[in-house]
């Protein structure tokens, strides 16, 4: 298993990445709505590129990307970044390319100056609270049918880690 190249996102990436956003999005990991086309609008003045790692593939090919960002513009909270999504391509899920982001998100983190992580995940998606808990990630705290997916009230879960 060869492990990704992962890189800050460029906005010449915009297009690849809303694609690679649509392609992947399902209840299991999202609240908001389906992203739709056009995908030039994947980066806005809260989104923006410095804000995500992406994963390339053998020939340039977008495998995931991950988007790490300060919880609050509060200064008392410069310590603490937050994952705010993350997302791997189908054809690249079983290959590393989730962890290889995590791990490359925790030293991004560490180099911002944080001393720790944390990020949300709805209760249902056991695959990947088990990648963060496999990861160093806890549980903190769980907010109980939080979300309504599908007719399904979902928990919402918190975990955090120290860097």
């Amino acid at each position: 298993m060869t492990t990704p190249h992962i890189r800050t996102a460029r906005l010449a990436d915009q297009a690849a990445l809303g694609e690679l956003d649509r392609a992947v999005w399902s209840t299991l990991h999202s609240v908001q709505p389906a992203p739709q086309a056009p995908y030039d609008a994947f980066f806005d003045s809260t989104h923006r590129p410095e804000h995500y790692l992406v994963a390339e593939g053998e020939g340039g090919t977008m495998d995931g990307f991950l988007r790490l960002h300060r919880p609050s513009p509060l200064a008392c909270h410069t310590h603490v970044r937050q994952i705010q999504g993350l997302a791997v391509a189908g054809h690249a899920r079983g290959r590393g390319v989730g962890r290889a982001l995590l791990r490359a998100s925790f030293e991004e983190a560490r180099r911002q100056g944080a001393s720790r992580i944390t990020l949300r995940v709805l209760g249902h998606n056991a695959p990947a609270r088990a990648l963060y808990e496999a990861e160093g990630f806890a549980v903190e705290g769980v907010l109980p049918g939080e979300f309504l997916l599908d007719g399904a009230y979902v928990d919402d879960v918190f975990m955090g880690r120290s860097l």
